[in-house]
């Protein structure tokens, strides 16, 4: 049986073919994406998603998500996984506390993943400050959307 699989990252596409007895990967880069282009695709959708939390803009955040994403509900403990869990968590989260959550530096792992240094402001909803940090947030980004966020 021949499975061919095709993952489109960063301005690459790469192919599997597995015929049963030997998997071959091949890469093959984007000819109309510029190497800056192809850097700043992770880097610009990161930003997107942390412009549409800050401006409390769900439906834009969710654009860069998978369907199935995990996101840490680091409010409350565990995880929430998909669109709908997400929209409730957050919801939940802004009509207790108002967080604001700034990229400062993004690293690409030797895994793929990224490791975004964040600077974040949490307030209750009065204006007192209840954190004022950095954090570090991990993000696995599929098929050019985030498929997870972890909290390192």
């Amino acid at each position: 049986m021949l499975i061919i699989t095709q993952l489109y990252r960063y301005g690459l596409k790469i192919r599997t073919i597995n015929n049963g007895d030997h998997i071959a990967k091949q890469q093959t880069k984007f000819p109309y994406l510029s190497s800056k282009q192809k850097h700043t695709m992770p880097h610009n959708l990161i930003h997107t998603a942390y412009t549409a939390f800050n401006s409390r803009d769900i439906d834009t955040a969710l654009t860069t998500m998978h369907h199935d994403v995990r996101w840490p509900k680091a409010f409350e403990g565990d995880f929430v996984t998909g669109h709908d869990e997400i929209r409730e968590y957050w919801t939940r989260q802004w009509s207790e506390i108002n967080p604001k959550v700034d990229p400062v530096n993004i690293t690409e792992l030797p895994d793929g993943r990224l490791d975004v240094e964040v600077q974040q402001v949490v307030k209750d909803l009065s204006g007192t400050i209840l954190f004022d940090g950095t954090v570090k947030h991990i993000y696995t980004i599929t098929d050019g959307l985030i498929q997870a966020m972890e909290i390192g």
